[in-house]
């Protein structure tokens, strides 16, 4: 359990690092007292033990969102919450996101699967509903087979 909580964990900052020279602006949103982290990747990215102890199908058609709260007057404490959305191609095809709460140690990470086609382009709208508030993240993300 240590063993694959010390993966996940660098893997997480890997993809963060190795996305962030990929995109301009930094991948999160401020909701008052909360910010919400993302980031969409192709399934492919997650190492192969690490997609199975999460469930996680690994294919080039399968993209994976990785969402976390934290509120910054509680010192970027995690935040527990409920999360429903959904992505929407361009050409209005929406698919139903189920989030699945991953918590490891003080740390909480909300993961859903989107599949894509290569070069889709995919408006996604998170509903996160927290004990006090519900915010909605909107992001748009284009996917790429690798």
């Amino acid at each position: 359990m240590f063993r694959s909580m010390i993966i996940f964990k660098t893997l997480f900052l890997s993809l963060l690092l190795l996305t962030s020279s990929m995109v301009t602006a930094e991948q999160f949103k401020k909701f008052a007292n909360l910010e919400v982290h993302y980031i969409a990747i192709p399934s492919t990215f997650i190492q192969p033990e690490v997609a199975t102890q999460y469930k996680i199908i690994r294919s080039k058609n399968n993209g994976l969102l990785n969402i976390s709260i934290l509120d910054t007057r509680q010192n970027n404490q995690a935040v527990a919450a409920t999360l429903k959305g959904t992505g929407k191609n361009l050409i209005g095809q929406t698919h139903q996101l189920t989030f699945t709460q991953i918590k490891e140690g003080k740390a909480i990470y909300y993961i859903a699967e989107y599949p894509f086609t290569n070069e889709e382009i995919v408006n996604f709208e998170i509903n996160l509903k927290t004990e006090t508030k519900s915010n909605t993240l909107k992001f748009q993300h284009k996917f790429y087979v690798d």
